[in-house]
């Protein structure tokens, strides 16, 4: 009896000790959360701003306010107060990151800051603020420290700021110089407008064939090339850049220059990405050398943009109309798979540039992809099917034209239907047939020299006629 009491006794006060703890314990965390919550302390708040700090916090905004406004007078009278170091690091509204560059994965693709840090320096090349420029120089400014990535010259070339970069070389900045990204200066002179701070940074010794400290590895005629700068192309040409460099994917300026020719978020085809690819072609580029990862080939890239003026221009130049990728993919197998999401494209042209230079038929059984591919485009299917002796039909043909799309070409894919049967084409078109593949890989050129008149030659050529027969 008296050991149970003592039990329940015990079990009485240890339970009261622990609601006693659980108390504390409570009372002590919702203190620190308090104490969080109420933010820094009345000490630390009248250490931000007190008058000292508040005051170094506007010579800063004035000194900025004075550097964007190219005020040298300024500019010299806050330094000489002697309050203000002169390499002090700013924080500069940077929404296009003129100032910032970081190593590949810093940043998520498309996040940006809208900040930079910057020093004195920096704000005036990215302003083009010569006179101020040079006062923080010969007050001692440094010129190649980079507080957010990039030195004052790397700034000065991508803002095509020449008088700065040639101020920044006159005082000794590093020509060849990474950013943190591993860009030299050079890398960064991409617009027409940053010709003449690349031939200031190539009189000064800058190396043409440096290829960027990163994973892409691309050489400044690249970045050229990506951009289509055909001015800067023929500068860097014309100073020995190595025309066949590949980048750490194995492409040339040229396979890069034909991949870039095509803005597919705006529908359009750059002719300064084509001038760029005649004055590498000019200069001996490499035509048929294919990627070493996957066995590409510029005209491969050409006719994934379905970009028949550069298919031309490379065909014209020699071009392999049968070599094929990795997966064994020929460049009009590449044609086939992107001509229905090339709406500012002209197909047939592309077609009729492949098959007048000896490329690869499709697969008779397999012509139901051509009208799956096509089918909407009747000149492409047209030049496709004169291409041949003759085709027949498979049951996959039908289904593979939708019927809003029959009924628009009714006329058309009659006569499709008609010629593609167990008769015989027209004497004519075997006789087209028979001229083609005598010529073989100089059709297009033997046709031109031959003694017919041009409605002929057209004809050879497998001018489209909106019908066949």
């Amino acid at each position: 009896m008296i050991g149970t009491f003592l039990i329940t006794i015990c079990v009485l006060i240890s339970n009261l000790l622990h609601a006693v703890w659980r108390t504390l314990v409570c009372e002590w965390v919702g203190l620190v959360a308090r104490h969080e919550q109420r933010g820094p302390s009345f000490k630390e708040l009248m250490e931000e701003f007190s008058p000292r700090q508040l005051a170094v916090k506007q010579l800063k905004r004035q000194f900025l306010d004075a550097l964007q406004a190219n005020d040298s007078l300024e500019v010299m009278k806050i330094l000489h107060t002697g309050e203000l170091e002169i390499d002090t690091v700013l924080e500069v509204d940077d929404p296009s990151m003129l100032l910032a560059s970081y190593k590949q994965g810093y940043w998520l693709p498309g996040y940006t800051l809208d900040k930079s840090w910057a020093t004195g320096i920096h704000v005036c090349v990215m302003y083009n603020a010569v006179d101020t420029a040079l006062v923080l120089i010969q007050e001692g400014a440094a010129i190649n420290r980079m507080p957010n990535g990039k030195t004052p010259l790397h700034v000065a070339c991508e803002a095509s700021n020449a008088d700065c970069v040639a101020l920044l070389l006159a005082h000794r900045a590093k020509v060849n110089g990474l950013s943190l990204s591993g860009h030299t200066p050079l890398h960064y002179c991409i617009t027409s407008q940053s010709v003449a701070c690349a031939k200031l940074l190539l009189c000064e010794g800058a190396k043409v064939n440096m290829p960027s400290d990163n994973n892409e590895a691309d050489t400044p005629l690249h970045a050229a090339a990506r951009f289509g700068v055909p001015e800067l192309v023929a500068l860097y040409l014309a100073n020995g850049a190595d025309v066949n460099s590949v980048n750490s994917l194995q492409e040339t300026p040229l396979m890069t220059a034909c991949f870039w020719a095509f803005d597919a978020k705006e529908q359009f085809y750059s002719e300064n990405h084509h001038l760029v690819c005649r004055l590498l072609l000019d200069s001996q580029a490499g035509i048929s050398k294919p990627q070493r990862r996957d066995n590409k080939t510029a005209l491969h890239k050409a006719a994934w943009n379905c970009d028949h003026v550069l298919m031309q221009m490379l065909l014209d130049a020699g071009a392999n109309t049968r070599a094929v990728d990795i997966n064994g993919c020929a460049p009009i197998q590449y044609l086939l798979k992107v001509t229905d999401v090339r709406p500012m494209a002209i197909p047939e042209l592309c077609y009729q540039a492949l098959l007048n230079h000896n490329a690869a038929r499709i697969y008779p059984p397999q012509f139901h992809k051509v009208l799956q591919a096509c089918y909407d485009c009747t000149k492409a299917v047209e030049v496709m099917v004169n291409s041949y002796e003759r085709l027949k039909p498979t049951n996959k043909w039908s289904a593979a034209i939708p019927d809003d799309c029959y009924k628009r070409h009714k006329d058309f894919y009659d006569s499709l239907f008609a010629v593609c049967s167990n008769t015989p084409r027209s004497l004519l078109h075997l006789s087209r047939c028979a001229i083609r593949a005598s010529l073989g890989e100089v059709c297009q050129r033997g046709v031109a020299q031959l003694p017919l008149p041009p409605p002929m030659k057209r004809y050879l050529l497998l001018e489209p006629e909106g019908i066949l027969y």
